[in-house]
């Protein structure tokens, strides 16, 4: 997900009354929830970016190395404001195990939410390089925004005015973002589960495949991409409002082939570090071809195919 969306998913915690166990409890939350990402920084010592975001920080070793440091951090930067005297009188005393099972909590919540959408993230490194993925909420989503920042919102506002209720609306957030994200899981399951069965009765080889792509703002639709063992791939478009796809139907044919059986990927790919990061992460990869060369792209992507981090471009050596 987006930093905001996880800076709000800390905050929330803290105004849902977590705030109150420990002194620096906010920005360890905050901090925490947000943490994992520090693997875009792997391309200042010359990493792949596709290779090491969503990786290690975000898998088992992160979840147990990094709360443990960023509590003791908080710690040392405690001490220091004491000594300077900055601490207020009538603060929260310090309570360290607080503090580092909040780190736990708030960190978690990060590959939580980035499961959920189509990038995926390798959950078991570094023990296992296998990606997983939830493809149920798009990785900016409007309607998680706009639930996380009405339950920080007024949650503070009621902070303010003095109310004794003042965590109720964080909380009911939660119970809200909980249900948000059930309901998109089920839609998910339900448009790979009608677009199996649909492709399932058409002609053509066995199914290698299927991913339902979850859309902007529009959360009861999905991008159903899949792909065949032949190499040929295509894209349905699915809505929980409208009748389920049906053998036969025009958007059920092949928008082409994934030219992954081209031998020239795997020969020139072989020596450059992009292709094989590429590679690495792709979920559905596929090959554009033209004169220069060849593109290597990501069918989950396809709209930002040759670009950036999306696509990489293969050249005969």
């Amino acid at each position: 997900m987006d930093n905001l969306t996880h800076s709000l998913i800390g905050a929330v915690l803290g105004q849902a009354g977590l705030k109150r166990r420990t002194r620096a409890a906010m920005p360890a939350l905050i901090i925490a929830a947000n943490l994992p990402d520090i693997d875009v920084f792997g391309r200042v010592f010359g990493w792949q970016s596709l290779a090491v975001h969503r990786g290690f920080t975000h898998g088992l070793g992160g979840l147990l190395l990094l709360p443990p440091l960023l509590a003791g951090l908080l710690l040392l930067v405690d001490g220091w404001r004491q000594k300077r005297g900055v601490v207020r009188g009538d603060a929260l005393p310090m309570r360290p195990l607080w503090l580092l099972a909040l780190c736990f909590i708030a960190l978690a919540t990060h590959p939580a939410f980035d499961w959920l959408n189509n990038y995926g993230i390798r959950l078991l490194e570094p023990f296992g390089h296998g990606w997983y993925y939830g493809d149920a909420i798009f990785i900016v989503d409007v309607w998680l925004l706009a639930l996380l920042g009405a339950g920080v919102g007024f949650s503070r506002a009621r902070e303010s005015a003095g109310r004794a209720d003042w965590a109720a609306p964080a909380r009911g957030a939660i119970v809200g973002v909980a249900l948000y994200v059930g309901a998109n899981l089920l839609i998910t399951a339900r448009a790979e589960g009608e677009a199996a069965s649909a492709l399932a009765l058409g002609h053509g080889a066995p199914m290698e495949r299927i991913a339902a792509n979850p859309v902007p703002l529009a959360f009861w639709r999905r991008e159903v991409l899949w792909r065949r063992a032949d190499q040929s791939y295509g894209a349905l478009g699915w809505s929980l409002f409208a009748p389920a796809p049906r053998a036969g139907d025009a958007d059920l044919r092949a928008l082409g082939r994934t030219g992954m059986d081209d031998p020239r990927v795997a020969r020139w790919s072989r020596d450059d570090p992009k292709a094989r990061a590429f590679l690495f992460w792709a979920r559905m990869p596929i090959v554009l071809p033209d004169a220069q060369g060849l593109d290597l792209a990501d069918q989950r992507f396809l709209r930002f195919a040759g670009r950036g981090a999306l696509g990489v471009r293969l050249k005969s050596r």
